[in-house]
């Protein structure tokens, strides 16, 4: 017979499941185009860690996230983790350049708001197709 979950237990699953779900709404906006709806889970003082520099505020964040969405032909999602505050996004972003180079993204989630996040992905692959 299994015990009820402990209080601690309990906000601990909320936690990550709320975090989950405000990651998750943020990917669906901004993927889609969305990038105000996108903007609305995310922090005023967002930091994040991205190829080629950091960027701390959400006009920035907003700045960087509107100058590639438009690039965006769709996205494959491949798997997504959920630890606490913390939700980890794999996935191909696809856009005229490639269908094939994945992105991650690690969230901290604070206060329902994304507040910070860490960006990995391959620059050169998003850049224009080679001419040949």
């Amino acid at each position: 017979m299994s015990r009820p979950p402990h209080p601690e237990e309990r906000e601990h699953v909320m936690t990550q499941q709320a975090a989950d779900e405000i990651v998750r709404r943020y990917h669906r906006a901004w993927t889609s185009g969305d990038v105000d709806g996108a903007m609305t889970h995310v922090a005023e003082d967002i930091t994040c860690r991205a190829p080629g520099g950091d960027l701390a505020g959400k006009e920035a964040y907003r700045a960087f996230i509107a100058g590639f969405a438009p690039a965006l032909t769709g996205v494959a999602d491949i798997a997504a983790f959920a630890d606490s505050d913390r939700v980890a996004l794999f996935y191909y972003p696809q856009t005229a350049a490639t269908s094939t180079a994945p992105a991650a993204e690690c969230f901290t989630v604070r206060n329902g708001k994304i507040a910070e996040s860490v960006l990995v992905f391959d620059r050169l692959s998003f850049g224009p197709p080679n001419q040949a």
